[in-house]
């Protein structure tokens, strides 16, 4: 990252409606700044937006003194922080876990739990549910993107974490993130 560029953390969420990407991002492009990270997605009725802005640091000021107006404007409730580049994580292995199970409540809970006994941090996070084909069972999926510290045994982790998913009834999958 250049000297002059700063980065900025905006989360916003808003009842949806057409139109809110195209006039939040229409704004943040007028201050010539730059989206280099963004999920946006619609949470039961409401919009739900996070985003990492990049750009001069007057540029950004503008954005963060204009955001309240901004958010008003589009109905959106608002927040922001400065923030750095993340630290390097070439000690870590990105892995992927893709993890489907009868819907009940605490399986995220318990997935972050045995990550985090182990200081696996959790990267990425999405989950949806849905009703299984023919039987119209309620089914959950939870997709995550795990950094696995260099110095931990994958064989061993793969196993313990395959036995923790069948004792809790979830069918897992661990596998490393290919590019």
């Amino acid at each position: 990252m250049q000297d002059n560029q700063q980065q900025l953390v905006i989360s916003a969420i808003g009842s949806d409606r057409p139109g809110i990407v195209e006039q939040l991002t229409n704004r943040i492009a007028k201050l010539d700044l730059n989206i280099t990270d963004s999920r946006m997605t619609v949470l039961g009725g409401e919009f739900a937006i996070q985003m990492l802005v990049k750009g001069a640091w007057n540029q950004l000021s503008k954005l963060e003194q204009a955001l309240p107006a901004i958010a008003e404007s589009l109905g959106l409730q608002a927040q922001c922080k400065r923030t750095e580049s993340r630290q390097s994580a070439d000690m870590l292995v990105p892995y992927a876990v893709n993890v489907v199970a009868l819907d009940h409540p605490g399986i995220v809970h318990q997935l972050s739990d045995f990550f985090a006994q182990r200081q696996i941090n959790i990267q990425d996070l999405s989950t949806s549910s849905y009703s299984a084909a023919h039987t119209g069972t309620p089914m959950f999926a939870v997709n995550l993107l795990i950094g696995v510290p260099s110095q931990v045994q994958i064989p061993a982790l793969r196993i313990e974490f395959m036995e923790y998913c069948d004792s809790l009834n979830l069918d897992a999958v661990l596998e490393p993130v290919t590019h």
